[in-house]
């Protein structure tokens, strides 16, 4: 799928508080574990990014569809220009499986791509089949897989991803 007028990117300043909580638990609807394991991680997410909102705009974006919020992506930056790691990656139940996924991450590739950094990193878990398939699509490789041994177990063994930009 490529990018289409429909789909546009937009800073989470143009969203109110909880939009990103409101996403990721909808993405991961599926299985209620994961809400019951990630709940607080998602609301800290939201809220530091809503408390902190020059950080949002700069290492995310909110996925829009006819305006709707369907996705989500942020990245930790800390470490440029040695590597940028992908952190919350998500898209509505709804949504998935037609591609915006895949034009979601290609396009914070992009953004990421200019901030000169030299490796991509993101780690998902093993029962997590379609974001796996997503990693891969846009040029990620498996660097190691190893022992999830969390409360987030039933998702399945760690697979962390790495993808050297030029």
């Amino acid at each position: 799928m490529s990018k289409s007028p429909d789909i546009q990117f937009r800073k989470p300043s143009d969203f109110g508080r909880g939009t990103l909580f409101a996403l990721l638990r909808d993405a991961y609807a599926f299985d209620p574990r994961y809400e019951t394991c990630w709940h607080d991680n998602w609301k800290e997410c939201d809220d530091f990014f809503y408390d902190h909102l020059a950080i949002a705009d700069q290492c995310s974006f909110i996925t829009t569809y006819e305006n709707q919020p369907i996705g989500f992506i942020c990245w930790d930056p800390r470490d440029i220009p040695k590597h940028v790691e992908i952190g919350h990656n998500c898209i509505l139940s709804k949504y998935k499986g037609k591609g915006y996924g895949r034009v979601q991450l290609q396009e914070a590739m992009d953004r990421i791509a200019q901030t000169g950094v030299k490796k991509v990193k993101v780690t998902t878990n093993g029962n997590l089949v379609p974001a796996q398939r997503n990693y891969e699509s846009v040029g990620f490789r498996v660097q190691r897989r190893r022992e999830n041994d969390t409360e987030s177990a039933f998702a399945g063994e760690n697979i962390d991803y790495e993808m050297r930009l030029p």
